[in-house]
C-alpha cells in the first residue's frame, strides 16, 4: 500500500501541539476559492506543461509519464505556477516503511506527527496502517482535515488517532458550497461527533473581508464549540493571497481591528482558547 505524498515538513510548530512532523498528502475533495496550496488538489495528468516550463530541466516525460528529477530541482516552483490542473509533478508514491524512515530521523525532536493535505482522509486506509506503526514509536498522531468524510465511518482510524484539527469554512451551507463546491453538513456532524469523544483539538476559520459573512461564521461556530467544550482551540485565520488562484486573488486582507473584533465575539460566546493567525 502506498500514499501520494506532496511533501513532508520535518519540524512544524503550527500543526498541533509541540514540535511535529507534518505530512501533506496529495488530493482534495474540496476546491476552495481561497486555497493557498492549490497544487495539492488534483493528481498529475501527465500533460507535460511543467516539462517545457522548468528552467532547470528537472522534469521529463518518460513513457508518457511526467518524471520529476529531485536531484536537479532547485525548488523554484515554476512547475506549480504553470500547472493548469492544480497539481504538482513533485508528488511521491511512498509506502509505510518509507514514511516511517523519514519520521524516525526526527523522532528525538518531535512529539508526534500530523497528517494533512490536500485532504488526508481520502487515503484513510493508509493512515490507519501508518498510525499503528507510528504509535509504537511513542508518538502522537493528529489528523488535519476539511471534515467532509464522516469519522463515524472510519472507526479504526478514529480510535487510533489522538486528535483532529478541522476547518469550518462557513456555517452557512450555501456560502460553504459557493466557497468549496461541497455542503457543510458532514463538517458540522464531524465537529459534534469528535467533540463527543474528546478528539477535537482545534477548529479553524479563514476570514475574508467583504466576501464571507465573517461575524456570523465566527459567532455560530463559537456557539457550537462552546456547547461541546469551551477548551477547544478556535483559530481565526487572516486571508492571505499568497498562492491563491482565481477570483479571490484580489480579496482584501483583514485588518487587525477586524480580527480582534472577531476574537472578542468568540470569547464572548464562552470559548477560552481563541487564536488569531
Amino acid at each position: 500500500m502506498k500514499a501520494l505524498v506532496n511533501k513532508i515538513i520535518p519540524f512544524s510548530s503550527v500543526d498541533g501541539p509541540g514540535n511535529r512532523t507534518a505530512i501533506f498528502l496529495q488530493g482534495c475533495n474540496f476546491n476552495c476559492l481561497y486555497c493557498h496550496n492549490p497544487e495539492t488538489i488534483n493528481i498529475c495528468n501527465d500533460c507535460g506543461t511543467c516539462v517545457t516550463n522548468c528552467p532547470y530541466n528537472a522534469i521529463k516525460i518518460e513513457n508518457g509519464k511526467v518524471n520529476w528529477q529531485e536531484e536537479r530541482c532547485v525548488k523554484c516552483d515554476r512547475c506549480i505556477e504553470v500547472c493548469p490542473s492544480n497539481s504538482s509533478p513533485k508528488v511521491k508514491k511512498m509506502n509505510i516503511e518509507e514514511i516511517l524512515s523519514e519520521i524516525e530521523k526526527f523522532k528525538p525532536f518531535i512529539s508526534g506527527i500530523t497528517v494533512s493535505g490536500g485532504e488526508c482522509l481520502l487515503q484513510n486506509k493508509f493512515l490507519g496502517q501508518l498510525f499503528k506503526k507510528v504509535k509504537r514509536l511513542g508518538l502522537t498522531c493528529f489528523v488535519d482535515t476539511n471534515g467532509y468524510i464522516p469519522f463515524k465511518e472510519m472507526p479504526e482510524l478514529t480510535n487510533l488517532m489522538d486528535d483532529a484539527m478541522l476547518d469550518v469554512k462557513s456555517i452557512d451551507e450555501e456560502e460553504h458550497y459557493w466557497l468549496t463546491g461541497k455542503s457543510n453538513k458532514t463538517v458540522i456532524e464531524n465537529i459534534n461527533f469528535l467533540g463527543s469523544i474528546d478528539k477535537l483539538y482545534e477548529v479553524r476559520t479563514v476570514i475574508v473581508p467583504e466576501v464571507l459573512d465573517n461575524e456570523r461564521n465566527v459567532r455560530e461556530i463559537s456557539k457550537i464549540l462552546a456547547s461541546i467544550n469551551k477548551e477547544i482551540r478556535y483559530k481565526i485565520i487572516k486571508f492571505r493571497p499568497l498562492g491563491v488562484k482565481g477570483i479571490l486573488q484580489s480579496a482584501q486582507i483583514p485588518s487587525e481591528d477586524m480580527m480582534n473584533n472577531l476574537k472578542s465575539i468568540a470569547l464572548n460566546e464562552g470559548l477560552k482558547k481563541v487564536i488569531i493567525k
